[in-house]
């Protein structure tokens, strides 16, 4: 079975919707999870990765935070 892929975002985020962009033009599916107004999934980003900042992707247990291009597309297996 695929590895389901989790965005967390807000909806005042410019990076959030360039990684949304960047996913949607490859054709990857992925969950977006809305973390403006619940304190339970602030806490869970900041316990994963030190901070309160989206989009934060998560695939395969690893938590990638903020819209870092090449750090995704060799998480996610994509070429250039």
């Amino acid at each position: 079975m695929k590895q389901k892929i989790k965005v967390y975002t807000t909806s005042i985020c410019p990076y959030c919707i360039t990684l949304k962009r960047f996913l949607e033009g490859r054709n990857i599916e992925y969950e977006e999870i809305d973390a403006s107004n619940s304190e339970e999934i602030q806490n869970l980003i900041i316990e994963k990765t030190g901070k309160m900042s989206v989009p934060v992707v998560v695939f395969n247990d690893t938590w990638v935070q903020g819209f870092d291009r090449p750090k995704l597309i060799e998480l996610l297996g994509l070429s250039e």
